[in-house]
């Protein structure tokens, strides 16, 4: 898999003894560059989750409105449309187990980590005080895509801020800790999660994603559908039959928080 394509990559390195199967937290809050890069990074990991009643939060950074190849597109119904599609995707993934979709509303490509972004979803893990933050690994190597780089960062950043008392304290809102951090497409992943029962629920998220399938999924006429879904269950089996199981999601755990 190229480094810039979306979703759980074969990466070059593993260590030796990787974690498998994280208990199931209580609930999950997923960062997100744009709408469908929580289901590409870690649809297995949380439909599994929310089937035995973890609540499933999303915080999707930008407002995606730079996801198509169409060079007349009305960009402002692009961002609208694609919330619309987000929204049906948490449903679809976590069913009566979705919690809070929110939407920072960052122009699609203009990203970045700076300190009052930071300070904005800081405040987003001190409201919905998630015991498990997933997102993008800041860190991969040749990654082109500066939203994710910058969604990352984040991610990190903000469990750190949120976790300790003095920063932003204009917030007036508890300091929260999570219990871990979980990086999908790492290139150094650590940890396991077993997706075998959930590759279906997976597709079925990203497939409420419509407006991206010319642009992201290749995906054009059922024929190509298929094909896209054949691309996701390979790569998810293949990752899987490292560790005997059916499919996987890799991640990079950070549990020292």
């Amino acid at each position: 898999m190229a480094a810039n394509q979306p979703g759980q990559p074969v990466p070059d390195a593993l260590t030796d003894s990787p974690s498998i199967d994280l208990a199931v937290p209580r609930s999950a809050l997923a960062i997100g560059a744009h709408p469908d890069d929580v289901e590409f990074g870690a649809g297995g990991t949380l439909a599994k989750w929310a089937s035995a009643g973890c609540v499933v939060h999303h915080l999707i950074c930008t407002d995606g409105s730079k996801g198509t190849w169409d060079t007349h597109a009305d960009t402002d119904a692009l961002a609208a449309r694609r919330q619309v599609e987000q929204r049906e995707a948490a449903h679809r993934l976590a069913g009566a187990s979705a919690g809070e979709v929110r939407f920072l509303g960052l122009v699609d490509g203009e990203l970045d980590s700076a300190l009052a972004v930071r300070g904005q979803v800081a405040r987003v893990i001190r409201e919905l005080r998630p015991h498990v933050v997933l997102g993008h690994d800041p860190w991969k190597r040749y990654r082109l895509h500066p939203d994710h780089r910058h969604a990352g960062l984040l991610a990190c950043e903000a469990v750190v801020a949120a976790r300790d008392p003095h920063f932003f304290r204009e917030h007036t809102i508890a300091h929260h800790r999570p219990e871990a951090i979980l990086l999908w497409e790492a290139d150094e992943p650590n940890h396991v999660e077993d997706v075998t029962e959930f590759v279906d629920v997976k597709l079925a998220a990203l497939e409420a994603h419509e407006s991206q399938f010319e642009s992201t999924m290749n995906a054009v006429d059922d024929a190509s559908i298929e094909q896209f879904r054949g691309r996701v269950r390979e790569r998810l089996h293949r990752l899987g039959a490292q560790f005997g199981v059916g499919a996987a999601e890799l991640f990079r755990l950070i549990d020292d928080l």
